[in-house]
């Protein structure tokens, strides 16, 4: 694998804070998956504290497997309220983020961090309140701390993470339920029929608060 930086180019501001605005809502994750019809859920990961809730481009960073390199380098190109997406192909036996690169990650005002793989330190990220997502955990930490060696990573390169493929720049919308993934160039679209979709879930607890019966609910909304 051929090393590769390249620059993270970032959908507009508008669109990002339209994204962060539905995080006020219940599972974001899933109505902005609802909002396209089931496309771009990503499940199975643990999340380190269920209150929290992210929204911000996708910046990517592929792995060898079972390699790591210094981190700084890499995350210093991160700019603050972008998510990192770090594809590790699912390693478990080997930890690829711990306590001082999210005490670093949460320094440079990245958003959060959605692991592909094995995460160590859990106590002390849950503690410096840094968001992250991760597959398992594992107290092997990553060849890099203990060999003075670098490894090939790409960096804001197409990734492939649980099945779906994020592109850099993408919009990331994650959540205790799971992760859903926005391609930027559809962003404006997805953003405006999410709202519609809170929209109507708000509409539908109103009315459930109010009275209505599920016959009700059926001739209003149909399918809930």
């Amino acid at each position: 694998m051929e090393t590769v930086y390249n620059e993270l180019k970032r959908p507009p501001q508008e669109i990002i804070d339209g994204f962060r605005e539905l995080l006020a809502e219940y599972s974001p994750s899933c109505v902005v998956t609802d909002a396209q019809r089931r496309v771009g859920a990503i499940g199975g990961f643990q999340v380190i504290r269920n209150d929290q809730k992210i929204a911000g481009p996708a910046f990517t960073i592929n792995l060898s497997i079972d390699d790591w390199v210094n981190t700084l380098p890499i995350l210093s190109r991160a700019k603050p309220g972008d998510v990192i997406i770090m594809a590790c192909h699912g390693l478990a036996t080997t930890a690829m983020w711990g306590g001082l690169t999210a005490t670093v990650s949460h320094k440079f005002g990245v958003a959060g961090a959605i692991i592909d793989g094995a995460a160590r330190d859990v106590d002390e990220i849950r503690d410096i309140g840094f968001p992250l997502w991760y597959r398992t955990t594992s107290p092997r930490q990553s060849p890099g701390a203990v060999h003075d060696r670098i490894e090939p990573v790409q960096v804001n390169v197409p990734v492939s993470v649980g099945g779906q493929v994020i592109f850099p720049g993408d919009i990331i919308v994650a959540d205790e339920n799971g992760v859903a993934t926005v391609a930027s160039e559809k962003a404006k679209e997805v953003l405006e029929s999410a709202r519609g979709v809170a929209a109507r879930e708000n509409e539908i607890r109103d009315r459930i608060s109010s009275g209505a019966t599920a016959a009700d609910l059926r001739a209003e909304f149909g399918n809930l």
